[in-house]
């Protein structure tokens, strides 16, 4: 690829562009982990209560995951080189902040800010690389960006760590400021992409205001029942159903307004009009909602049942990250060579609910070959799906609805790994319960198993260690035999993304490349041709005439 940055829309991006491009989802996902291991001391430091603590990470996880299909429809009526240099700008004034902050509030404050550019940062660059490559050469680039992904979470907690115990905390935020900023540059000077000239206040009024403050509301309101709920307040509270109910009641408004209200959808309801496209989502909400299990409840297996500390059981996770991590990346090179994408969402599926269906007999005793050998077979089939459903869902639209396809199949990513975490707890902490007179009777004093049987059972496994030889092997005995219910549960989902495979539609990825055509125009003719094509004998250029003449 080359590096010159002439304006040649026909010629490969260039190298620095993919590099500005990887920076910017390597330090979105670095921010996720990153503070994990630095909490203790932020905590510390501005001597904040557990609410602060959790607010610290939330804050940055709602405000992204909420943003993404703002971003996606913003970028089709300005254009994506200045949405994505607008999120690369507001995530680098989000780090500052967060740097200099000097209390609790405006480090969340900060993190908020850093989440809606996280945001924004994700989901364009996943849709540029839909804009800059030809279907089929997709493949490759998106194995790519899961490498960086998975590089920079598994990073996170080492380098948060390392600032914190040999630098400052605040490192953790600083580091983001050189990089967004050579990001931020290299996109200014290497992005070559049809820019329309869109009139500021003309792109406002046209803006989902509706739909926007719906999605905001109905995912923050969703997700802080999920937070809350047998933490801050216990499942049945009035907080916690309320919360719950009403993010779901907004979500069911949304998308009945979407279909009749807005000029400009948000997200454009012709997505999910065929049967093909409604199961690629579904199979998305499958796979993320398993797969996050694997990277989350795996350590709580090694440090529960197997006694090993938070060390350990990141280097007892290899299998499965290195093996999701190499066949994210042979999987874009496959659907680059053949074009071919339906046998690996299948296989993908079929391997994962045999991963996850595997753990299920995972011992209370160490077996390292089961370890090992179920968390490879989980791994493969984790792998494929990051992309291949994508690139699936991206073939099926039209080019401009490619934007909020994948703002679409980035935010139910999102959604399924949170309600995942909260699902597993509660199937996890239902079967404890179940052993409760059991520990009881091992001997075990009832402070601790109300912890280990209690909402914080997972934060309170270090419990375990502290107990006497016979205590200890019962209490590990509960946890293996609830997990595994809880890995039986997951297994089953993972049946059901499999069975759904049966409903997409097969369509080999092509080799040519389309420039995407972004602006209010382009927005318009989406608004009356829908999925269709163009009209036959008709150019780009007519179509934009017709528009221009109609509008006036």
């Amino acid at each position: 690829m080359s590096d010159n940055p002439s304006d040649s829309h026909g010629s490969e991006p260039s190298t620095l562009l993919i590099l500005s491009l990887f920076v910017s989802v390597f330090l979105s996902a670095l921010d996720i982990t990153i503070i994990t291991t630095a909490l203790p001391m932020i905590a510390e430091h501005m001597d904040t209560n557990a609410t602060g603590f959790v607010w610290i990470g939330s804050a940055y996880l709602l405000a992204g995951a909420a943003s993404e299909p703002i971003w996606a429809k913003t970028s089709d009526i300005f254009g994506r080189k200045p949405a994505l240099m607008f999120a690369n700008a507001v995530f680098l004034g989000g780090s500052t902040l967060c740097a200099l902050s000097k209390s609790v509030h405006i480090l969340i404050i900060g993190r908020i800010v850093q989440g809606l550019g996280s945001g924004g940062l994700l989901v364009l660059v996943n849709i540029l690389i839909g804009d800059l490559f030809s279907p089929r050469k997709r493949g490759a680039y998106y194995g790519l960006l899961g490498l960086v992904w998975s590089v920079a979470n598994g990073l996170g907690p080492l380098l948060g760590g390392l600032f914190a115990t040999k630098m400052s905390w605040r490192w953790c935020f600083w580091v983001n400021v050189p990089l967004d900023g050579l990001a931020l540059i290299l996109t200014a000077v290497y992005l070559k992409v049809h820019t329309p000239y869109t009139p500021f206040w003309e792109g406002i009024k046209a803006i989902d205001w509706l739909g926007s403050l719906a999605v905001v509301g109905g995912t923050v309101s969703l997700l802080l029942g999920l937070e809350f709920g047998g933490v801050t307040f216990a499942w049945d509270s009035a907080a916690v159903i309320t919360l719950i109910v009403s993010g779901i009641a907004i979500w069911i408004i949304f998308f009945l307004v979407e279909a009749h209200v807005p000029k400009y959808p948000l997200i454009p309801i012709r997505i999910f009009k065929t049967i093909s496209n409604l199961s690629i989502i579904a199979i998305d909400f499958s796979h993320s909602f398993v797969f996050i299990a694997g990277s989350y409840y795996l350590p709580v297996y090694f440090q529960a049942v197997l006694g090993a500390n938070a060390l350990q059981s990141g280097v007892y996770l290899l299998p499965y990250a290195l093996t999701l991590s190499g066949t994210a990346i042979a999987t874009g090179y496959i659907i680059q060579g053949t074009g071919a994408y339906l046998p690996l969402i299948t296989g993908g599926m079929l391997f994962v609910t045999l991963g996850f269906a595997l753990f299920i007999d995972l011992p209370a005793e160490p077996s390292w070959s089961r370890i090992v050998i179920y968390q490879i077979i989980a791994g493969i089939g984790v792998g494929p799906n990051f992309q291949a459903p994508m690139l699936a869902l991206q073939n099926s639209v039209a080019p401009h609805d490619i934007g909020p396809a994948t703002a679409t199949f980035g935010f139910v990513r999102q959604l399924a790994n949170a309600i995942s975490v909260v699902v597993g707890g509660v199937v996890l902490q239902s079967q404890l319960l179940g052993h409760r007179s059991q520990l009881l009777d091992a001997g075990i004093e009832i402070r601790v198993v109300d912890l280990l049987t209690g909402g914080s059972a997972i934060s309170s496994v270090m419990e375990i260690d502290r107990l006497p030889k016979y205590p200890r092997h019962v209490a590990r005995q509960a946890f293996a035999s609830s997990m595994s219910k809880m890995w039986l549960m997951y297994a089953c989902i993972g049946i059901v993304g499999l069975g759904l495979t049966d409903f997409i539609r097969k369509k080999e990825l092509s080799d040519e490349h389309t420039e995407t055509v972004t602006g209010l125009v382009e927005q318009e003719r989406g608004k009356i041709y829908g999925c269709t094509t163009r009209p036959r004998g008709s150019t780009g250029r007519q179509e934009r005439l017709r528009v221009r003449r109609q509008e006036r």
